[in-house]
């Protein structure tokens, strides 16, 4: 028996937890797909023998994602934040989860087509708006603040102006 993790994100989808798991083991590292459960009998929101619950991991963060039927939506009040090391990695995770169904949002925020919410934060951003130098940190965070996806160049151009 494989020991459960002791704390655990359970993420709510409509019907797709499955696809949504697999989706996400595809794009980021050290993530996969584990146990996938069926209903033992009905539910709500499905019917004996349908995915229930998928136990997987994003970025070595245990997860289960339940399909719990529509009454309740994902919201950015839940996000995962990807520190990225550079653009490529950025534009990367960016394009995978805007350009398979997600969508655009500011300053590093997008969504993912079952609405779960991501910030793809480079390292380079959260060290200009962290600089010892106010003035360099408001630049930063001005340039940030005019963005959906960040461009590390303009962030670093703007700390150093």
């Amino acid at each position: 028996m494989v020991k459960q993790a002791k704390n655990t994100i359970c993420l709510w989808y409509v019907r797709d937890a499955e696809e949504a798991a697999h989706f996400y083991a595809r794009i980021f590292p050290d993530s996969f797909v584990g146990a996938v459960h069926l209903a033992p009998g009905d539910f709500p929101s499905g019917t004996k023998g349908e995915v229930l619950t998928v136990e997987f991991t994003v970025m070595g963060i245990p997860c289960l994602g339940l399909n719990g039927g529509p009454a309740f939506r994902h919201s950015e009040a839940f996000s995962f934040q990807v520190a990225t090391i550079d653009q490529a990695e950025t534009d990367r995770y960016w394009n995978a989860i805007v350009g398979n169904g997600g969508h655009e949002s500011e300053c590093g925020w997008c969504k993912d087509k079952w609405g779960l919410s991501w910030q793809i934060t480079p390292i380079a951003l959260t060290e200009a708006v962290t600089d010892p130098d106010p003035a360099a940190a408001k630049r930063a965070f001005d340039a940030m603040m005019q963005m959906k996806k960040i461009d590390i160049a303009a962030i670093e151009a703007a700390r150093r102006a």
